[in-house]
C-alpha cells in the first residue's frame, strides 16, 4: 500500500466529509484501471490462464458505471493481491503488474489507491526492462500515464505525485529513480 499517514481530504468524498466529489472519483478510478491495464500484458505474459488482475480491472470499470458496490469491487482488488503473491517467485514485474490491478479496484473504496496503481504499473515497465534502459523506461510510462490524465483531475494527480513521490520509489519525479 502506498499511502500517506494523514489522510488527504481532496481524496475523501463529500459524503465521508473530504472535497472529493463522486465524479472525480470516478475519474480517478477510470484512470488507475487504464494505468493498470496498460502492463497487464506483463502479467498475463506470465500467468495466460491468471484472470484475476483482468477482472480486478473490470471491477474498478464496473464500479464506475454503478454495476458493482465498492466492497465487491474491493474483494476483486484482493483477488489480485492473492495473484501478486503466487507470482512473486515468478516475476517481479508480473508482481508489479498484479499489485497495479489490485490498486485501481480498490480505488473505489480509497480513492488515494490512483496512485498506488500508476506507481505499480511503472515498477513493473521498469522490472520488465533491462538494467541499462530502466530509467528511459520509467519516463515513457510516467509521461504515458499523465498524457491519459483527464483535465479535471490532473492537477490534483500531479500533486499527489508530488507530495508521495518518495513513498512511490521516486517513480513520479523528474530525478533519475534507479
Amino acid at each position: 500500500m502506498i499511502l500517506s499517514k494523514i489522510r488527504d481530504k481532496r481524496f475523501i468524498t463529500l459524503r465521508r466529509g473530504g472535497v472529493l466529489t463522486d465524479d472525480n472519483h470516478h475519474l480517478l478510478a477510470l484512470w488507475a484501471a487504464e494505468c493498470a491495464e496498460h502492463v497487464l500484458h506483463i502479467f498475463e505474459d506470465a500467468c495466460p490462464n491468471d484472470a484475476r488482475p483482468r477482472d480486478a480491472i473490470k471491477a474498478a470499470r464496473a464500479w464506475v458505471r454503478g454495476e458493482m458496490k465498492m466492497m465487491r469491487a474491493r474483494d476483486f482488488a484482493g483477488a489480485a493481491q492473492d495473484a501478486a503473491q503466487e507470482v512473486k517467485s515468478i516475476s517481479e514485474a508480473a508482481r508489479m503488474a498484479v499489485l497495479s490491478a489490485g490498486q485501481a479496484a480498490v480505488v473505489a473504496h480509497v480513492a488515494a489507491h490512483e496512485l498506488g496503481a500508476a506507481a505499480y504499473a511503472i515498477r513493473a515497465v521498469m522490472e520488465s526492462t533491462p538494467k541499462p534502459e530502466r530509467e528511459a523506461a520509467r519516463i515513457r510510462e510516467r509521461d504515458w500515464q499523465r498524457s491519459r490524465l483527464p483535465e479535471r483531475i490532473r492537477e490534483l494527480v500531479f500533486d499527489d505525485q508530488r507530495l508521495r513521490n518518495d513513498i512511490c520509489w521516486f517513480v513520479f519525479g523528474e530525478e533519475d529513480a534507479r
